[in-house]
C-alpha cells in the first residue's frame, strides 16, 4: 500500500469530507478522489462511502492499521533527520496536565539556567498528540501518564526506539463534588462506581475506557464529555455535578468545591513515564539527571525508589536504581 493514499484516506475519514482532506493535505479534490479510488482498486473493496462520507466496515479496519503504520514511518523520518540535522539549542517538553508536576517546572527552570541560550518550550497535550510528538520529532521529551498495577509499565503502543524510563507513581483518587454522599469515605472501590455519573475527560483524566478495564466491569458511562486538559476547567464541572472523575492525587489537590478520595481496590497507581530518542538531546540528559527529580516525582505508598526500563519485547522487565 501507497503511504501518500493511506494518508489521503486517513484524513478524508477524519474530516469526513473530501474537500477538507484536500485542503488539509494541499492537494485538489480531484487528486483526493483519485487517491482514495487507487486505495480501493489496490484493496479490492471500498473503503469510504459518499452520501455520506463516512468509513465503511473495510475501512474502519484499515483505519485501526493505517494510523499507527502512518506514526512509524514519521518516527523513522525523524529518527534519520536527527543524525543528519544539527540540533538547536532547544528543549520542547510535552506532556499530559497531570504529569506536568512542581518537581519538573522546576527541574526545567534549573537546565535552563544551567544552559544559556536554551530555549525551553512545554506543551500540554492529550495523550495521543503526546506520543506522536516525541515519536515524530516535534518534541525532545514527552512525559506520559496513565493508570497501571503498581510498578507495571504503561499499556502505551508501539513506541519504536524511544527510550521510556519511569520517573512516578502517585496514588490513584476519584474527585467528587464536596456535597456528594460519597466524600466522607476513606475510600472507594472502582467496581462500586461503574453505575456513578461520570465525565468523560480523556485528555485531563483517566479515560473511562481504562476504567472499565481496570474494574473487570461494564459501565463507567459518560454523563457529560469535558474536551480540554484544564485541571482547574475539569474541576469546576465536577463540582458543578456534571460527574466523577479519576486523576492522580497531587492533580486533585486545590481544586475548589471537590472531595478527592483515594481507590481501595483494585491495586491501581497513577504512574508518569519519560519517552525520548534513542541518543537525547544534551538537555534532555541534563534534565533527567537533575538530582531528586525522579524521587520528587514519587509520591504515596506505591513509591518505590526505583525507577523501571520498558523492556525490550521478549526481555524481562528489570529494576534499575536511580542514581540521580
Amino acid at each position: 500500500m501507497d503511504p501518500h493514499l493511506l494518508r489521503t484516506f486517513v484524513a478524508v475519514v477524519e474530516h469526513r469530507s473530501f474537500s477538507a482532506a484536500a485542503q488539509d493535505l494541499g492537494y485538489t479534490q480531484s487528486a483526493v478522489s483519485q487517491h482514495i479510488a487507487a486505495l480501493e482498486a489496490d484493496l479490492g473493496t471500498r473503503l469510504v462511502g459518499r452520501r455520506p462520507v463516512a468509513a465503511t466496515e473495510a475501512g474502519r479496519r484499515l483505519l485501526e492499521h493505517a494510523r499507527p503504520l502512518l506514526l512509524r514511518l514519521d518516527a523513522a523520518r525523524a529518527d534519520l533527520a536527527r543524525l543528519r540535522d544539527v540540533r538547536p539549542a532547544r528543549l520542547a517538553v510535552v506532556c499530559g496536565p497531570a504529569a506536568l508536576t512542581p518537581a519538573w517546572a522546576g527541574a526545567l527552570a534549573r537546565v535552563r539556567q544551567a544552559l544559556p541560550g536554551l530555549a525551553v518550550t512545554v506543551r500540554v497535550r492529550g495523550r495521543e498528540a503526546v506520543l506522536r510528538a516525541v515519536l515524530t520529532g516535534d518534541a525532545d521529551l514527552a512525559l506520559v501518564d496513565g493508570v497501571t498495577a503498581p510498578s507495571d509499565p504503561l499499556p502505551l503502543p508501539d513506541t519504536g526506539t524511544l527510550t521510556t524510563l519511569a520517573v512516578g507513581e502517585q496514588p490513584l483518587v476519584i474527585l467528587l463534588p464536596s456535597g456528594h454522599p460519597l466524600a466522607g469515605r476513606r475510600g472507594l472501590r472502582l467496581a462500586d462506581l461503574a453505575d456513578a455519573h461520570w465525565l468523560d475527560a480523556p485528555d485531563a483524566a483517566v479515560p473511562l475506557g481504562r476504567l472499565r478495564a481496570a474494574a473487570h466491569t461494564d459501565g463507567f458511562r459518560a454523563h457529560a464529555t469535558y474536551e480540554g486538559t484544564d485541571l482547574r476547567a475539569l474541576g469546576t464541572l465536577v463540582a458543578g455535578g456534571n460527574g466523577l472523575a479519576a486523576l492522580p492525587s497531587t492533580a486533585a489537590d486545590g481544586l475548589p468545591g471537590t472531595v478527592a478520595v483515594p481507590v481501595s481496590a483494585p491495586r491501581l497507581v497513577h504512574r508518569t513515564e519519560a519517552l525520548h530518542p534513542k541518543a537525547p538531546a544534551q538537555a534532555v540528559e541534563k534534565l533527567l539527571a537533575e538530582p531528586g527529580l525522579v524521587r520528587g516525582a514519587m509520591a504515596g505508598p506505591a513509591a518505590s525508589g526505583a525507577a523501571l526500563h520498558r523492556p525490550t519485547p521478549g526481555a524481562p522487565a528489570r529494576g534499575v536504581a536511580e542514581t540521580a
